[in-house]
Parts: structure tokens; sequence; C-alpha cells
């Protein structure tokens, strides 16, 4: 059964597709099924460049686990940047 679980946010920054790096300017989220991963449901991502087309994607399926590792391992990650001073506040606009 579909879940139809799903949100959209905007983000900012650099994915590489088949066609090369193309800026990324969303993220499509959602909870459903993969097309890929050999599960019932999993954890979506795709980050996309709507302008540029179809080939400006990045997918990843994950399970939940992974997905639940991941968030925590980006948190983890930004805490000991900010920690260090690492953190840049200015956004590059591409």
């Amino acid at each position: 059964m579909c879940t139809m679980i799903a949100r959209q946010v905007e983000v900012e920054g650099r994915g590489k597709g088949a066609g090369g790096w193309f800026t990324v300017r969303q993220a499509n989220v959602s909870y459903d099924h993969p097309f890929s991963l050999p599960l019932e449901h999993a954890l979506n991502i795709d980050f996309v460049n709507e302008a540029q087309g179809p080939g400006a994607r990045v997918a990843v399926e994950l399970t939940v686990e992974s997905a639940r590792t991941l968030v925590e391992t980006i948190q983890a990650v930004l805490r000991r940047a900010e920690a260090g001073g690492y953190l840049e506040e200015n956004h590059a606009h591409a």
C-alpha cells in the first residue's frame, strides 16, 4: 500500500548526476515504495533541479535504520564543525 508520505524542501547545494555536477534546488523526501531497494517501503530522497530537467537528479533509497543513522551522522558532523568554528553562515549562490 502506498503511504503517500512526501515532502519537498528547498535546498542549496550541488549534486553529481549522470551528466556531471548541477545546482541542487530541491529535495523530495518520501517514505513509500522504492524503485530499486528490495523493500516494501523506504526513505527516498531525490535531490533535483527541476529547471534543468530530469537529468538533474540524484536519487537515494535508504532503509529506515540507514536513514536514521544518516540523520544522526549529519547532525554530529554539523555540531562538530560548529564547535570548531568552521560553519560558514554565508550562502553560495550559483
